[in-house]
């Protein structure tokens, strides 16, 4: 199969496409007949599958203005995954409707006995803050086509490639300035105010290290999945290798940010910070608690100490989706211990994910058959190849 094209049977499928229309089943079942548990899957579900649009655009941006030239023949797989946004947008506007449910500041009232000055009162102002997602949404799916129409322009005109990889860098640098804004906006309007009475300075930090590790896993386990299917031979061993670093280096940072809030709340001790940790390492909610640290943490970075581990493709199959899981359930974490008394693990929680992971595949595998997996006219991959034939003549000479 060459690299230049993917394409998957259709009985592929069928199984996702019953997920979706289970999960959705449920999910309107749900909703009707049990809402209190089932919105909070829906925010939950919907984050998910939209941080990982995002952390994939994010990923593009930031390797483009470090100058990452061993990424440049895999760019269409973050472009693939950034296709999820637009649907990632619907589901969680959807939320809205379960807004009452999920966010106790759009009750009647809710801040009625705040102080005058206090900002939660005004910051979370109903229309304030739906306009803030809205435009949030907006800018994310804006640069997801921006970067997907500049890069197939690419193809489509060689004469015109060296601009368009010049304009592709103008546009990673802009994104990563919009980035840094709305996705602090993001995380404190739909994961930070569902409990509006605790904030954290380290939360936006906290939540920005796990989207990208997450976007990291999704990236490597697919490049990993389509280097065996044979339609990415051009990845070497090299480019495993920077992205088991990659997944190395920012477990690390997801760690340390995770110990530096958690250890500055419980020494500073004060009442209103703690709340959020008191409910988190006490009950059944304590196990989840440690096996977040476990999942994200202690198992990738004892695994990935090696370098021969970092460019193992099965290993880093295994430890990509022990984070994809891990990074659900610190999400999950960060959502229901403010909605609900206990941990729920039943068909409700697996079914309505298993539906979004299904639909997120659907998206992935329809966005890379409408592209060639390997960038054309690249002046990077052009580049590359030319030094590798001027090396090999050298050698032969």
């Amino acid at each position: 199969m060459s690299e230049l094209s993917f394409h998957v049977s259709s009985r592929s499928r069928t199984l996702p496409i019953f997920l979706i229309a289970l999960g959705a089943g449920v999910a309107i079942y749900g909703v009707l007949a049990a809402p209190e548990r089932t919105w909070p899957n829906l925010l939950l579900d919907g984050f998910y599958i939209a941080s990982l649009g995002i952390s994939a655009i994010f990923f593009l941006a930031v390797t483009r203005a470090a100058g990452a030239r061993w990424s440049a023949n895999l760019r269409r797989v973050p472009e693939a995954l950034s296709g999820i946004l637009p649907i990632a947008a619907v589901l969680l506007a959807l939320v809205f409707f379960g807004r009452h449910t999920l966010f106790p500041w759009t009750r009647p009232n809710y801040f009625a006995n705040a102080s005058p000055i206090a900002g939660n009162a005004h910051y979370l102002n109903p229309s304030w803050a739906f306009g803030r997602m809205a435009v949030t949404l907006a800018a994310w799916i804006f640069f997801a086509w921006l970067f997907r129409r500049t890069s197939l322009s690419q193809d489509r005109n060689p004469k015109s490639s060296l601009a368009i990889h010049y304009r592709l860098n103008r546009y990673s640098v802009f994104f990563l300035l919009v980035f840094a804004l709305t996705f602090t906006f993001s995380v404190f309007d739909w994961l930070l105010s569902l409990d509006p009475r605790w904030s954290s300075t380290m939360f936006a930090f906290y939540a920005f290290a796990g989207t990208f590790v997450q976007g990291i896993a999704a990236i490597t386990l697919a490049v990993v999945i389509l280097k065996e299917r044979g339609t990415l031979t051009s990845v070497g061993e090299h480019q495993l290798h920077d992205l088991g670093t990659m997944l190395f280096a920012f477990t690390i940072f997801w760690a340390y940010i995770w110990t530096c809030q958690y250890l500055l709340i419980w020494y500073g001790n004060i009442p209103d910070e703690i709340t959020h940790y008191l409910k988190r390492t006490n009950g059944p909610w304590l196990y989840l608690f440690a096996l977040n640290f476990i999942l994200n943490w202690i198992v990738p970075f004892l695994t990935l100490l090696s370098i021969r581990a970092k460019k193992t493709p099965k290993v880093l199959k295994i430890i990509c989706v022990v984070l994809l899981v891990g990074h659900w359930l610190d999400l999950y974490l960060l959502i229901t211990p403010s909605l609900w008394q206990k941990p729920q693990f039943g068909v409700t929680e697996i079914v309505i994910a298993a539906g979004y992971m299904a639909l997120l595949y659907l998206v992935f595998i329809r966005s890379l058959q409408k592209a060639p997996l390997a960038p054309l006219h690249d002046p990077i991959l052009a580049y590359e190849q030319v030094q590798q034939v001027y090396t090999a003549e050298l050698h032969t000479s």
